[in-house]
C-alpha cells in the first residue's frame, strides 16, 4: 500500500488542522482514499483529532472542497525517534 502526502493548496488556509505542519502523510490504496481518510480524521472546526474527532462537518471543513487539498504519492515517512 503506498503512502500519500496531503497538504492544503494554499499554505495559509485557516482550515488546515495542524498549524506548523506542512503536510500529513498516510497510507492508502489511492489518492481518493487518502483524501477520505484525512477528511474523516479532521472533520470540522475546531478540527479535533483522530483520537477525539469533532462530530459533524462544520463550515471550516475540507469536505466537499476537493480543490483545496493536494494529495500526492510519497515515500514512507521516517520513524519518529525520541
Amino acid at each position: 500500500m503506498p503512502w500519500y502526502a496531503v497538504r492544503p493548496r494554499d499554505p495559509a488556509d485557516p482550515r488546515w488542522p495542524l498549524p506548523g505542519t506542512a503536510e500529513i502523510v498516510l497510507k492508502a490504496d489511492d489518492a481518493d482514499q487518502a483524501r477520505d481518510k484525512f477528511e474523516a480524521a479532521y472533520p470540522s472546526a475546531p478540527f479535533g483529532s483522530p483520537a477525539v474527532p469533532v462530530p459533524g462537518a462544520g463550515p471550516a471543513s475540507f469536505q466537499g472542497d476537493a480543490e483545496a487539498l493536494v494529495v500526492a504519492e510519497t515515500g514512507e515517512p521516517p520513524a519518529d525517534r525520541a
